[in-house]
């Protein structure tokens, strides 16, 4: 708290202008974020999505966030997980609040026609050299939490505390949040007393915002399936065991999971994006493999569904004559919880972004798909910190009047068409930020 050292003709003259600075005026805040687009942000964000990188190998992209911040005024920690940045902005008394923006791009070639596409290639952490590509709008959030850092430091009368910008790695394999908190994330720099996040999202138009009250994202688990065979010639089949048909039955199985075990009104769902198996029309192969994708909304399902999956492969393999030695292996190798909004916090931000931004800005959250964060690990329930993610708009309102008038549907999320409107993505996303810190640590 500031302390009055001044005369009494001070003091009366304080007392008249007001003891504490004047709020920050929404309109002069959305005029310098849009300066600041146009000076700098516009060619970082074209800078991050020409240049993506791969879970876990984002050390281009984080030397960039570490020289961004630092050129802003904070205090910069690399290597915090892996690749992780963590930049520290101290303002005299007030709430810790973590910042959290992810960085990581996805293993897929680029086909949006983009001038500024990406044509890169990385070798992944399996040894595969793939094309690289930001299809799922994480160049925006990095860029925002420039523009938010930026902005906030050059308001420092306008609101007290500390800021941690946390620049997460590897959200798309939903293990950089469990990293950097293994790292000592919240040792090393403090459990915050607020954590926020956003994301852009294509099926939301351009210039709305949307948060829940509740459940902001589904659980996600990627889940293994080894199934082993007796290799043998296409034209004897009854001399092997074809792991090709035990595990086709076995992803037939999987869906009387959803259909027959869980509760009607429970979301869930079991998606098996890849199944790999032999070299040859004429040869048996003696293994498939099985990846899937795996969905709750809470984790009594998301339990369910993890036991019944393994109950299946592990019966199905059985009931094909595999022998006991030879049982079908089934591995959850990444997951990550259902990520919640504090219901209170997320009742004050979205009246807060509200009032700031517009009546129209914010509209109702609407669950129209199980997508997922690793968010979620930064606001734990060991952890006791209150969280709110939001979602930012990112499709222009125009192309959503096209496609329902029978022209090019709107791409979605890790498609190669995937593409957004960056001026109002990262713009909107930053104003939300800076709204939100100024409503929970305002100036003292």
């Amino acid at each position: 708290m500031r302390k009055a050292i001044f005369g009494l003709a001070a003091s009366a003259l304080a007392l008249s202008l007001g003891a504490t600075p004047a709020a920050a005026d929404p309109a002069q805040v959305k005029q310098a974020v849009a300066a600041d687009y146009d000076s700098h942000l516009e060619d970082l964000f074209r800078h991050f999505h020409a240049n993506p990188e791969l879970s876990f190998l984002e050390t281009e992209t984080a030397k960039r966030m570490a020289a961004e911040l630092r050129a802003a005024g904070l205090d910069v920690t690399e290597g915090v997980g892996g690749t992780g940045v963590v930049a520290i902005a101290r303002n005299g008394e007030g709430p810790l609040i973590l910042l959290r923006a992810d960085m990581d791009g996805l293993p897929m070639p680029e086909k949006t026609g983009l001038e500024y596409a990406s044509t890169v290639t990385q070798v992944g952490q399996d040894g595969t050299e793939y094309p690289v590509m930001h299809a799922c709008g994480h160049d925006v959030h990095i860029t925002a939490m420039v523009g938010t850092a930026r902005r906030l430091m050059a308001m420092k009368d306008q609101w007290s505390g500390t800021l941690m910008f946390v620049v997460q790695p590897a959200e798309e394999r939903v293990g950089g949040a469990a990293a950097m908190l293994e790292d000592g994330l919240y040792d090393r720099f403090g459990t915050p007393d607020y954590a926020l996040a956003f994301h852009v999202a294509s099926i939301l138009p351009a210039g709305k915002i949307s948060a829940s009250e509740s459940i902001q994202y589904s659980s996600a688990d990627s889940v293994d399936i080894i199934v082993p065979g007796v290799g043998a010639h296409g034209a004897s089949p009854h001399m092997g065991r074809d792991p090709v048909y035990i595990a086709s039955q076995i992803v037939t199985a999987l869906q009387s999971i959803v259909s027959r075990e869980i509760e009607p009104l429970s979301p869930a769902v079991i998606t098996v994006g890849a199944f790999h198996s032999g070299t040859k029309h004429n040869i048996i192969s003696d293994r498939a493999d099985l990846q899937l994708t795996v969905r709750a909304n809470d984790e009594d399902t998301r339990a369910q569904l993890l036991a019944a999956i393994e109950r299946i492969a592990v019966n199905t393999g059985r009931a094909h004559g595999l022998p006991e030695e030879m049982p079908v292996q089934v591995a959850v190798s990444e997951g990550t919880p259902v990520t919640n909004n504090d219901p209170a916090l997320a009742r004050r931000l979205n009246a807060a972004l509200q009032r700031d931004l517009g009546n129209e800005v914010l509209i109702p959250w609407q669950q129209r798909g199980m997508g997922a964060e690793d968010f979620a690990y930064f606001v734990a329930e060991e952890y006791g910190v209150p969280g709110y993610y939001f979602a930012v708009g990112g499709t222009p309102q125009a192309a959503f009047d096209a496609a329902a008038a029978g022209g090019p549907p709107v791409p979605s999320h890790h498609s190669p068409l995937f593409k957004i409107a960056p001026r109002e993505s990262v713009t909107l996303g930053t104003e939300a930020m800076v709204a939100a810190v100024l409503e929970l640590a305002p100036a003292s």
